[in-house]
């Protein structure tokens, strides 16, 4: 008697494009970039491209610590990042509705003061001043801040106090995040976790307005650093 053996299982479709190498990145960013539920990884979808390439940058090159993401990238070349980048910057997909957030009327009223007018006496730009008046970013390279768990702000303001956090030099935001205590990145985090983004959810144009300090990550490098 003879056992007729299974036949061979087919080997699963894989279509060499941008999309089904990303597999890796919305297996934790969520299905295309648009964020995971528990709020420690982030939307990518949308982001200005040279934001995205910045913070591959940061992971691989050590100015942003989390050992998964690094591992990723470590081997990738300039040129590829930034086609990373491109490819979720390109991708327009609906936000959520903001989150109810535990706050009181006064940390609200602190979060819209620092993030819409800043605090001069502490030498505070607003938040504003730099990523748009609508807070959904400015060309080529500062992100959004509408759209992103309070839970994620405060890890990174906190990490950029700590120096955990790092950007390109100057450090802008390491600067700003050092002068602020833990009440106001609180008080930041919960008014801009509960604000609906507008209708239009797009990073702007630059403004001819010169920046209130020095900031180099407000442009992305060029591609070309690592093979």
């Amino acid at each position: 008697m003879f056992m007729a053996w299974p036949a061979a299982a087919q080997a699963p479709h894989f279509e060499d494009t941008m999309a089904q190498r990303m597999v890796a990145c919305t297996a934790c960013h969520g299905v295309q970039g648009r964020a995971a539920p528990d709020g420690y990884y982030p939307r990518l979808a949308g982001k200005p491209a040279g934001y995205l390439y910045n913070q591959l940058l940061h992971f691989r090159d050590g100015r942003r610590t989390y050992r998964l993401m690094t591992q990723m990238v470590d081997p990738l070349s300039d040129a590829y990042l930034l086609e990373i980048a491109e490819h979720f910057a390109a991708m327009d997909v609906p936000y959520p509705a903001p989150a109810r957030v535990d706050a009181t009327p006064q940390d609200l009223q602190r979060g819209e003061q620092l993030t819409q007018r800043g605090d001069t006496a502490r030498r505070l730009p607003a938040c504003a001043a730099c990523h748009g008046a609508a807070l959904t970013g400015v060309q080529p390279a500062t992100p959004g801040l509408l759209g992103l768990p309070r839970d994620y702000i405060n890890a990174q303001l906190g990490a950029w106090r700590t120096g955990q956090r790092k950007a390109h030099a100057p450090d802008c935001m390491a600067d700003i995040a050092q002068r602020l205590d833990i009440q106001d990145i609180s008080a930041v985090s919960a008014w801009l976790s509960t604000q609906r983004l507008p209708a239009n959810t797009h990073a702007v144009a630059p403004s001819a307005t010169p920046l209130p300090l020095s900031c180099g990550s407000a442009q992305p490098p060029r591609a070309g650093g690592r093979p």
